[in-house]
């Protein structure tokens, strides 16, 4: 990879590099608008556009608007001229374009991160989330199928998933209330209402969708790459014993719909590219439709991290509780694109497809704390020594996600929530 630098300061080890520039959509100075990260700073893609200075590239309309969705109806070939054209008006050599560095007033283009307060990057029309990790399928088998195949029979076929709930996807920093419902655990007779008492992370990544398809055509899988518009890290939040109380026949209801925890930043495919890899052999081979070239993955290190309220109080640091990465994933984003759309269902532009919980064959490497702690069998213990089966008020989860190579690193930020007490 050719070494590029921006004219923009970057700091070592940022998670945004010039060879990044993920999308996302700030309020700043009670504006809301649409920009690019670049080290510490936002670049303000209204008053770039405003300005004139993507006049040629891209209609103004589409990044002068609160929110991506038109943008990301354009299209690869769209995106792509954009993100050369914004990477030529950042980067420090003969070649770029001097047409931004040479403003004198070039600083009010910028905006510091942490100046600003980030909001969802689209309007989120459908949300599906996946369980596509056979690591985690098969601990989810084991624990509450410990006499069965761990697996179910259709799960090596195809990409199970559920239609999730859009109104609660939440960006970074959003608290979560713990949520209520009905609850029954082994032994009790008959059900009861009141805040969750198993209440659990995923760590997740998902990812965006583009151009989308006509109601009724199928999107074939050698055509996915081109309506995936980037990844975003994905928390989806669970209730346990609400959910092991609703959950047959239908699936996930309300232990799942209370709120799903975005990082507001997009990373974009071309800026993975670097990072591309083959995701785990399928036994057995794919259908047709699910089988062909756009079964890649990427290489992305993923971790979360745990701070109970006792430990920000005291200045201590996060426990890091798990480490996965991205590519131990069974089922691809293509073969999960091209699988909702079999049926000719319609994708828009700003549609959410999460992975499902990533875990690998490590207990180092489990996604989510029913696996970390054996459903409460084996407590996490804390540094300061509290222990933990699943999160209590108070608790804080960071998920950050990052690809490096040497000294090249493409980062996701970060998705964190905290969890509050339910409301009376």
């Amino acid at each position: 990879m050719p070494h590029i630098s921006s004219w923009v300061p970057v700091p070592a080890g940022s998670d945004f590099p010039i060879y990044n520039m993920p999308y996302g959509a700030f309020v700043h100075q009670g504006r809301r608008r649409l920009g690019i990260a670049i080290g510490t700073k936002i670049l303000d893609l209204y008053a770039l556009a405003d300005a004139g200075l993507l006049d040629g590239v891209v209609p103004r309309e589409l990044l002068m608007a609160t929110r991506l969705n038109a943008f990301l109806a354009q299209g690869r070939p769209m995106w792509k001229k954009v993100r050369l054209h914004l990477a030529a008006l950042l980067r420090d050599d003969d070649r770029g374009n001097d047409a931004l560095r040479s403003r004198p007033d070039r600083d009010a283009f910028f905006v510091e991160q942490n100046a600003t307060k980030l909001a969802l990057p689209m309007e989120i029309g459908d949300y599906v989330d996946f369980y596509s990790s056979l690591q985690h399928a098969t601990n989810l088998g084991k624990l509450f199928r410990p006499n069965d195949e761990p697996l179910l029979p259709n799960w090596r076929h195809l990409p199970i998933g559920y239609h999730g709930r859009s109104s609660t996807v939440v960006v970074d920093d959003t608290p979560v209330a713990r949520p209520k419902g009905q609850r029954k655990p082994p032994g009790q007779e008959s059900p009861s209402f009141g805040p969750s008492q198993r209440l659990d992370i995923e760590l997740e990544v998902g990812f965006i969708t583009g151009p989308g398809n006509k109601l009724g055509v199928p999107i074939p899988i050698a055509q996915t790459y081109d309506h995936i518009f980037g990844l975003v890290l994905v928390n989806d939040w669970s209730a346990r014993d609400i959910q092991a109380w609703e959950y047959q026949p239908l699936g996930p209801f309300l232990g799942k719909s209370f709120a799903t925890t975005i990082s507001p930043w997009i990373v974009t495919l071309d800026a993975l590219e670097p990072f591309k890899t083959n995701g785990p052999e399928q036994t057995p081979a794919p259908l047709p439709h699910l089988n062909g070239n756009a079964r890649s993955s990427y290489n992305i290190n993923l971790v979360a991290e745990l701070s109970s309220q006792k430990m920000r109080e005291r200045g201590e640091p996060p426990l890091v509780i798990t480490r996965t990465n991205y590519k131990e994933l069974y089922w691809s984003m293509h073969q999960q694109l091209a699988h909702v759309a079999s049926n000719g269902t319609q994708i828009r532009p700003g549609d959410l497809y999460a992975s499902g919980t990533i875990s690998g064959s490590s207990p180092e490497s489990r996604g989510s704390l029913i696996e970390i702690t054996w459903n409460g069998a084996a407590p996490l213990l804390l540094p300061n020594g509290e222990t933990r089966t699943f999160l209590e008020d108070g608790d804080e989860v960071t998920l950050r996600g990052w690809c490096a190579s040497g000294d090249f690193r493409i980062g996701f930020g970060r998705a964190r929530g905290t969890i509050r007490p339910s409301p009376p």
